[in-house]
């Protein structure tokens, strides 16, 4: 098995567990929804790629994601990463700032 991406504490980036519902505006174009969608695809990649993104889950059955996003800070966080989300305007984030367990088994 190859090993997975560097952990986002190495580079420096607080984690955080971010839970976001997304809900779309009652009488929206569904144009617009697949656009925002293929829009936000897109943009989870990239965000990937830099490492702002670490993981992603959907709970089965639910409309909500559940992540683990990485930010220098929670300020950057909302304004340069998740505010950069298409479907942004439609979502609420709680955000939990994150900080390594003692006990964690990934800390390798």
């Amino acid at each position: 098995m190859a090993p997975g991406p560097p952990l986002p504490h190495r580079r420096g980036m607080k984690e955080f567990l971010v839970e976001i519902t997304t809900r779309i505006p009652e009488g929206t174009d569904p144009a617009e929804v697949e656009r925002r969608r293929a829009a936000e695809r897109d943009r989870a990649a990239e965000l990937a790629a830099t490492g702002h993104l670490y993981r992603l889950w959907r709970p089965v059955g639910e409309l909500r994601s559940i992540g683990i996003w990485c930010a220098d800070d929670e300020n950057e966080l909302q304004e340069k990463v998740l505010g950069t989300l298409p479907l942004h305007p439609w979502m609420t984030a709680r955000v939990t700032p994150l900080e390594p367990h003692p006990n964690d088994p990934g800390r390798a």
